[in-house]
């Protein structure tokens, strides 16, 4: 499962780079974002503009002070 650390990249810079690794998914792959707060609005802007994200499969968690890692999965 594709994993993506985006802590340490600058605000500006990580949608890009999360949109750009989700397009390289295969059908039924899940891409794992790290990251340090739970990713709402970028779970919106793919609900809203990303026909191939499964919303229904994504999932988040805190995984420690400052960790989130979040289920992005393509259908």
């Amino acid at each position: 499962m594709p994993r993506l650390d985006v802590r340490d990249v600058p605000p500006s810079e990580r949608h890009p780079m999360i949109h750009e690794a989700f397009e390289q998914l295969d059908v039924g792959e899940t891409l794992t974002i790290v990251n340090d707060h739970e990713p709402k609005p970028l779970f919106y802007e793919f609900q809203a503009e990303v026909e191939a994200f499964d919303a229904e499969g994504y999932a988040a968690e805190k995984a420690g002070p400052n960790q989130f890692e979040a289920e992005f999965p393509k259908e």
